[in-house]
């Protein structure tokens, strides 16, 4: 005669075999699939019409800095029919475009190497060494990265012209430098003191000073950083507007945002829409170029403090 055997209860407050041996129920994690999945879904979303946004923009500056003008006006978001490399030729030359890229080349290598050296420097001793009034200059920095540059533009004008340095390339790089420094010291601050003190300590004992330890040593280390503090300044000096408006008014040492202003100015009504575009791609090419080359390094140097 077979016989069942019938489970033994369970006693109030101990979970079930299923719960045992999953501890979770049923179709927990099916559900949390489910969920990952509908936000992998949205976040991506998000990030296609974001890319869409900002690619597009320039997509369309590009095709239509090929077109003449007529085609600007008549079929806005068409293909050009024939590629007018006059237009770029006609900016570089009759609207001397390359008199401006010049300029700025000058203005922002100079400033760009200036920032970094001085900038490193500063941030360098204001993160490895202790003494009085240290977080007083780094506080010091930080409100200078607080402070509106339109209410510094006229006492400015004075100190320039006063120190003979209005309408020049060196005076216009003495200031890009101050006013990206306050920047370019509170990152790279917080990026030397994620470095270890370990190699550092190894280079006194071997008898290095400290300029050999932080230029042959701390510096190189320091490479994402400098990278990434170096792309941002490159992109806000490169279109800085308002500064050389103020302090540069001489014709022949204008930049490429005022290059740009006066192209689109000095046309008035015969409109030069097609090397308008060509002149804006000009001056947008470079700053592409620079994040392309550069944008591992950019992403290393944010993130090297949350991986140390």
């Amino acid at each position: 005669m077979k016989t069942t055997q019938t489970p033994a209860p369970v006693p109030a407050g101990e979970p079930g075999p299923a719960v045992r041996k999953t501890g979770a129920p049923a179709g927990g994690p099916a559900r949390e699939k489910r969920e990952g999945a509908v936000l992998n879904v949205f976040s991506h979303g998000i990030l296609v019409i974001w890319a869409i946004m900002v690619v597009l923009p320039l997509v369309w500056a590009v095709m239509t800095s090929f077109k003449d003008d007529r085609s600007i006006f008549s079929s806005p978001w068409s293909l050009p029919d024939t590629l007018h490399f006059d237009n770029w030729a006609r900016a570089w030359t009759e609207a001397n475009m390359s008199d401006y890229f010049l300029n700025t080349v000058l203005v922002v290598g100079g400033s760009l190497v200036g920032t970094l050296v001085l900038g490193s420097m500063a941030a360098y001793v204001l993160a490895r060494f202790d003494f009085p009034g240290n977080r007083f200059v780094y506080y010091l920095f930080i409100g200078g990265m607080s402070f509106p540059i339109m209410l510094a533009l006229v006492p400015l004008f004075y100190v320039v012209n006063n120190m003979g340095l209005l309408n020049t390339i060196h005076g216009l790089i003495l200031v890009y430098i101050a006013y990206s420094l306050p920047f370019t010291v509170f990152f790279l601050t917080a990026f030397f003191r994620t470095l270890p003190t370990s190699v550092a300590e190894a280079a006194f004992v071997d008898g290095a000073s400290h300029t050999r330890t932080f230029f042959q040593i701390m510096l190189p280390m320091a490479k994402p950083g400098l990278i990434s503090v170096g792309i941002f300044n490159f992109l806000g000096q490169w279109n800085q507007y308002m500064l050389p408006t103020v302090l540069n008014t001489d014709p022949d040492k204008r930049v490429l945002t005022q290059g740009l202003v006066q192209l689109a100015v000095s046309q008035g009504y015969k409109g030069d829409w097609s090397g308008l575009f060509a002149g804006l791609v000009m001056a947008m090419l470079p700053v592409l170029a620079a994040y392309v080359v550069f944008q591992r390094q950019v992403v290393q140097g944010l993130t090297a403090g949350a991986l140390k």
